[in-house]
């Protein structure tokens, strides 16, 4: 796949070049209705979960490091260009290298004002993309995984 073996190691050698901060970057959505993991019923019984009448959601967006680094923010209501641009913002607040953002393709990475932010920081802050349809490829994943499976 050329993303591993050529883009992301391109990437690697400009951060190395410029002392940046490399970080995968992605968002995600809970409800506190959502049942993970699994249940049992007596055979030909569909399993019942029992949950409160009471729902909320919460997104998610967080960056997480080659090194460990981690940040992330918390929001109710849906992610838009405004709020990732919030993300970013919170993101190089207390950056003391450049930061490299690997994140999706959704469109909200791609917008007006997000790309407007990054060129008003010339070059302190850089976003690539990855190719669709590769979570795998996004380490960032790996948190999601976490919060929404793991007991």
């Amino acid at each position: 796949m050329q993303w591993q073996a050529e883009t992301y190691p391109a990437i690697k050698r400009e951060a190395k070049q410029t002392g940046a901060t490399i970080y995968f970057g992605d968002e995600s959505g809970l409800r506190s209705d959502d049942h993970t993991g699994t249940t049992w019923a007596p055979c030909g019984q569909t399993p019942v979960v029992n949950v409160t009448g009471s729902r909320f959601s919460l997104n998610m967006l967080s960056a997480v490091g080659v090194r460990g680094e981690f940040s992330f923010m918390v929001h109710e209501g849906s992610v838009n260009s405004e709020v990732f641009l919030s993300f970013l913002k919170r993101l190089m607040q207390d950056a003391t290298t450049p930061v490299i953002l690997i994140v999706d393709g959704h469109s909200i990475h791609k917008t007006k004002i997000v790309k407007d932010y990054v060129n008003e920081l010339a070059g302190k802050l850089k976003i690539y993309y990855l190719p669709p349809y590769s979570p795998q490829l996004n380490s960032d994943e790996q948190v999601w995984a976490h919060v929404k499976r793991e007991d």
